[in-house]
Parts: C-alpha cells; structure tokens; sequence
C-alpha cells in the first residue's frame, strides 16, 4: 500500500477568512496593523539614536527589540495579506521553510533578548556602581549579538529537524504562516524527535530565560522598595514597568505555544494565540514602551520639537 508523500511540492496556508464581504475589511485592518507595527518600532528606533539621552544600554537594546519586531512580523504579515486575496492560498516549500526558519529565529532571539533586557534592569537598580562598566558599549554589542546568534542556531535546528519529515495526505496547514506545531501535524513520520527537541531546547531557550527574568525582578522589588525616595522609586518601576509587561504577554503566549507536548494542541485554539505573540505583541511594545517610559516619552516629544521647529526656520 503506497503512501501520498509530499516532500517538495506546496503546501497551502489558512486565510483569516474566505468570506468575501469579509476579506477586503481584514485585508485593511491588517495592512493598517503592520504599517502601525512599522512606524512604531522605526520610530523607537530613530529617537534612540537621533536622542542624545537614550544613548543608554537599556535603549539599545530597546533598539533592537524594534527592529526584531519589525523582522518579526514581516516573516509572516506579507504572505497572510496576499493570502487573504488571492485565489490560491499556496506556499512553495522553500517559501515556507524560509518562512519558518525567520519565524523561529526571531521567537528564539526575543526570548534570549528579553532575558538580557533584565540583566541591564538588574545591574542599573541593583548593582548602580559597578553599572557602566558591566554593561560598556563593548559589553551591550556582545550580548546583542549572543541573542541574535542563539536566535538563528536554534531555528537551524528546528527547521532542518521538521524539514526532514515527509508529509502526506494534505497539504493543507491549518495555520496562518509555516510553524512548527501544524507542519508536525502533517507529517506521516514519528515526530517524537521533534517534540524532544521542541521540549529540551524551549528549556533553555524559554523556561531558563522566563524563571531567570522573574527571579531578577523579584530582586529588583525588593531593592526598588528599599529605596526612601518617592520619586526615586517611582523612577526605577517606570523603567522596569514597560519590560515586565512586554515579558509577560510574550512569554505568556511562547511558552504557550512550544513548550508542551505536541499532543496536547489544538490547532484551532492555538491559531488565536500565535496572533498574539506573531502580530499584536510587535503592535503593542513600542506603545506599551512609550506609555510607560517617561524618559522615551519625553524624547519623543523633543524630536517633535525639533523637527517643529526646523520646519518652522524653512518657512
């Protein structure tokens, strides 16, 4: 009995929708979430380097936490837009091991980066004397590059691990961009392999980074309380307040989604949270960084000001 294999050929990806009076309304919400995501995350990006007061380790790596972001959701945002209008909903298989190796290379490189971004909290509240030597320009580089680096060897291996299955039957992912869960859940191979990668490397590249962040913020509480002025204590949440709230949502939804035995998952309910870790949460950080951060908020506004009044000077 010959079993249907597909190994080089398409695969077709899920629309949002296939309604037709609904899929220019999507298509438009969509297209005006991923422009949002663009200008937020570039415009953190800018005032971080146009702003004399951000030349901080902690906006640089909120510098490269936007241009993840913007790297994030242009791996998936493209294709789903195209996806949603066009007649066929297929995928090349080199389209969607392309797509999948970005993907997991950057929901590697988050993980990594936002453990990072606790380390700088951590020096800056807990350790004020010894920071700027801790963390140097030299210091910030490497572990930038350490994020990126660990980012991409873990999406090698996922990716050339799911991509040595055969897949038969369908074609059709039932998933709205090439991931790991759904594309396992096509393949007519033993997939225990891929499930212990996805369980032993989520260890150290999700559940070590999480409990590592929430031990150093238990830290932080503590020495931030420790602290007799109101408005120094104040100061130091609102420089901790937007991380937190950004490690919570994506860790939330990551951990989620990887971390737990493929037979557990529900395509369908899962669908939900990958929009919140693949598209909302890129949305939300610059604002929830921008809302939350005093000291971003007012460089923003100083760059306004400025460009105000160089528009001003031309008239």
């Amino acid at each position: 009995m010959s079993v249907n294999l597909t190994i080089s050929t398409d695969f077709l990806l899920l629309a949002l929708s296939d309604l037709p009076e609904l899929k220019v309304f999507l298509f438009c919400i969509l297209l005006l979430l991923y422009l949002v995501t663009l200008t937020g995350n570039a415009v953190i990006i800018l005032v971080s380097q146009l702003d004399k007061h951000l030349h901080k380790p902690m906006y640089f790596f909120l510098s490269n936490l936007a241009f993840l972001d913007i790297f994030y959701m242009s791996t998936t945002m493209p294709k789903m837009l195209q996806v949603l209008l066009a007649e066929t909903k297929s995928i090349t298989f080199v389209g969607c091991a392309t797509q999948l190796y970005l993907f997991v290379a950057c929901v590697g490189t988050e993980h990594v980066l936002l453990l990072i971004m606790s380390y700088d909290r951590f020096l800056a509240i807990c350790r004020p004397l010894r920071y700027t030597v801790m963390m140097s320009q030299n210091v910030c580089a490497s572990l930038a590059f350490v994020s990126w680096f660990c980012g991409f060897v873990n999406s090698t291996v996922h990716t050339v691990f799911t991509f040595r299955l055969h897949f038969c039957g369908t074609r059709q992912i039932s998933y709205f961009f090439c991931d790991i869960p759904p594309l396992l859940s096509l393949s007519c191979d033993d997939t225990s392999v891929n499930e212990a990668l996805l369980l032993s490397i989520g260890v150290f590249i999700g559940w070590a980074p999480f409990v590592s962040i929430i031990l150093s913020y238990i830290y932080i509480i503590v020495t931030i309380m420790k602290i007799r002025s109101e408005e120094g204590r104040q100061k130091a949440f609102s420089t901790c307040a937007s991380h937190l709230i950004v490690v919570i949502l994506y860790y939330g939804s990551a951990i989620f989604n990887y971390l737990r035995p493929i037979s557990s998952y529900s395509l369908s309910k899962d669908r939900l949270i990958s929009v919140l870790y693949g598209m909302a949460i890129p949305m939300l950080n610059p604002v929830i960084y921008t809302l939350k951060n005093q000291e971003v908020k007012e460089a923003v506004s100083r760059q306004f000001i400025q460009i105000s009044n160089s528009k001003l000077a031309n008239l």
